[in-house]
């Protein structure tokens, strides 16, 4: 699927740096853009929801030095 977006001259340039400073197309340095930001997204809402079911759950944590005294370490 091809696209186009409108970009100021100064967004122009700096998207254009940037594909040239990481010897990439423009459209290769979009694409790389779109799909980190959408991974980092979904990272953070997969973290947010584990933590919100840690929470539900009722467990707490504990000192790393009780862990290591459970194990004789």
């Amino acid at each position: 699927m091809a696209f186009s977006i409108r970009l100021s001259e100064e967004e122009r340039q700096l998207a254009d740096s940037y594909a040239k400073l990481h010897s990439m197309s423009m459209g290769e340095a979009f694409k790389r853009a779109l799909f980190d930001k959408i991974e980092e997204d979904y990272d953070i809402t997969a973290a947010e929801e584990a933590y919100g079911e840690y929470q539900r759950s009722g467990k707490r944590s504990r000192p790393v030095g009780e862990f290591w005294k459970e194990l004789d370490l």
